[in-house]
């Protein structure tokens, strides 16, 4: 037991987990960043243009429902039914969700890409070591004298 509790230690403390779990509590924090740009922000004028009309309503009833019916002395008359209905408004929605949250992460890494390019590109020119300077005319002239006593 005691090996088993050993190992999972070392693998729950190694550095992959660790980021990994990182990794999936700030996804979760951002997943409800984005969801409420979408239902918050981008949703309520798009819903605006169509005239209020909300896609999450749009249903095709299979069968209407029925309303329970009391008499007086609270006994039941007619027996409430419950509607049935094809929901294909909120699968719209769905989809309309989806293709917001894509474009709007997808215009994320794009932005974070560029920013990330352009500090590799200034570390780079950073970096980057300088030319060595142009010889001065005396070593010029000392070089091509070597040069030549050497072809002699």
């Amino acid at each position: 037991m005691a090996k088993f509790i050993e190992e999972f230690k070392e693998f729950a403390l190694k550095g992959n987990v660790m980021d990994m779990a990182v990794g999936v509590i700030i996804g979760g924090a951002f997943g409800k960043i984005v969801t409420s740009i979408v239902g918050d922000l981008i949703m309520p004028p798009i819903n605006y243009m169509l005239s209020g009309a909300n896609a999450s309503s749009l249903k095709y009833v299979l069968r209407p429902g029925v309303e329970e019916k009391v008499n007086d002395a609270g006994e039941v008359i007619v027996k409430g039914v419950e509607e049935i209905a094809i929901t294909y408004g909120a699968f719209i929605q769905n989809c309309l969700d989806f293709l917001i949250i894509a474009l709007i992460i997808f215009f994320m890494v794009k932005g974070i890409a560029k920013l990330s390019s352009l500090r590799k590109k200034k570390q780079e020119e950073v970096a980057a070591p300088e030319p060595e300077p142009a010889p001065t005319k005396e070593e010029v002239l000392l070089t091509e004298i070597r040069d030549l006593l050497k072809n002699k």
